[in-house]
């Protein structure tokens, strides 16, 4: 009887696909991916402008829909609105179930999230004063921080940090998710059809309905949260913007979940929590990393980085994410403490807050998503802002790494002069 041939490539047992599957879970893997990607298209369009420029320029999709789309705009609106949707769940769980709850304990995120748009923004506008109209729509470009690129470097520099600054950073880059999703919506929609967005938003509250009543099938709610996708697309506003519509509307408590899935005992976790899971391997695996594959292909030469560099556009997104975050963050948490007599968490310095301000200033996918609806893809000001936001997320990943690289071995210090003591003591 022949032996059978071995395959290379062959399914993967339940065992290794559920340990790849929370391999991509992981802060660092999902950071790595996103660098990985944005490597790849650096050298792609670099090495063969011409081929990456024709395959980011491929339309795909049925014309009679209007999802004629080039592959650079699905991976844009469509494959980007999967990582909004898990930003959505990610809100949910905070406003009814994490640090956004307590209205106490959210005032320091939530300022600090607000500081650290403003400044940046602010920045932005001081350096582009003079110049031609339509280049002040790009203030919002350093205002966001990249979730995945910030908790990576913390993950990575930060191992002996205290947990009540990761949850500090964890909600602040929420908060920040949300007010970038709010200013793409009210800010970068020039024209709406509201016939294509009430179609949209009567497909989120089907969604919502039937997700109440347990049909959680995901046979059913996939292709009904594709339908809410196409209808905001259609509409004028920006498609992301039905993933985090999506998100918002699962039940993120124990407890809805028992009532919405008519268990009669209350489960370990909220449907929120499980759809978290389920879909962020695909959001830190697929959709960030092709997302930053079209958006971050830009030819690179000492001539161009000088012509970036030289334009207003460059120099204002630059100085908003290395300065403006840090001072904006670290100046609204300062100022929140200093008027309503709050304290720190103990163990923690400002010197603390300082390095996740810098941490802040890592501003990649959504950074990125507002340059293009800012100025348009491949306008010249598009390109510079994709130079800036590339240098300027690497120098903030470099500085916020050392600074919290410091942090971390001074608390690793007290944490070891503290056993110390306790084993004196007994």
């Amino acid at each position: 009887m022949p032996t059978p041939a071995r395959r290379l490539f062959a399914a993967l047992s339940p065992g290794a696909e559920r340990n790849l599957l929370d391999t991509l879970r992981g802060e660092r893997v999902g950071g790595s991916l996103l660098l990985a990607g944005t490597v790849v298209a650096l050298l792609w369009a670099n090495l063969a402008p011409a081929s990456y420029t024709a395959v980011s320029d491929t339309v795909v999709g049925p014309a009679a829909l209007h999802l004629d789309l080039t592959l650079a705009t699905w991976a844009t609106d469509g494959l980007l609105a999967i990582f909004f949707f898990v930003v959505g769940l990610e809100l949910k769980r905070e406003i009814v179930a994490g640090e956004l709850r307590n209205p106490r304990t959210a005032v320091v995120p939530i300022v600090a999230a607000v500081g650290g748009m403003l400044v940046p923004a602010a920045l932005y506008l001081a350096v582009n004063l003079t110049s031609p109209d339509g280049v002040a729509r790009g203030w919002a470009v350093p205002t966001a921080t990249d979730i995945a690129f910030a908790v990576a470097v913390l993950a990575i520099a930060g191992r002996s940090l205290p947990n009540a600054l990761r949850a500090f950073l964890l909600t602040l880059a929420v908060v920040d998710d949300l007010l970038a999703i709010i200013v793409i919506g009210a800010v970068y929609t020039e024209s709406v059809s509201a016939l294509w967005l009430a179609a949209g938003a009567a497909t989120v509250v089907v969604f919502a309905l039937l997700v109440r009543r347990g049909w959680v099938s995901g046979w059913l709610l996939v292709p009904l949260g594709v339908v809410a996708w196409a209808a905001v697309h259609a509409s004028g506003v920006h498609a992301t913007i039905a993933g985090v519509a999506l998100g918002l509307v699962v039940p993120a408590t124990p407890e809805a979940t028992r009532r919405a899935l008519r268990l009669d005992t209350l489960p370990a976790e909220s449907l929120a929590e499980r759809w978290e899971h389920l879909w962020r391997p695909v959001s830190a695996g697929i959709a960030v990393p092709v997302f930053a594959l079209f958006a971050a292909g830009v030819t690179l030469s000492v001539g161009t980085l000088s012509t970036a560099f030289a334009d207003p556009v460059a120099q204002g997104v630059a100085l908003g994410l290395v300065v403006g975050k840090p001072l904006g963050i670290l100046g609204a948490t300062w100022l929140v403490a200093r008027f309503t007599r709050a304290a720190l968490a103990p163990g923690l310095g400002w010197a603390d807050v300082g390095a996740v301000g810098l941490v802040g200033g890592i501003g990649f996918t959504v950074s990125l998503l507002v340059g293009e609806l800012a100025f348009g893809a491949g306008s010249p000001h598009d390109e510079h802002v994709v130079v800036a936001v590339l240098v300027a997320s690497l120098v903030a990943a470099v500085l916020g790494g050392v600074a919290l690289y410091q942090r971390d071995r001074h608390h690793a210090h007290v944490a070891a002069r503290a056993s110390r003591d306790t084993d004196r003591t007994g």
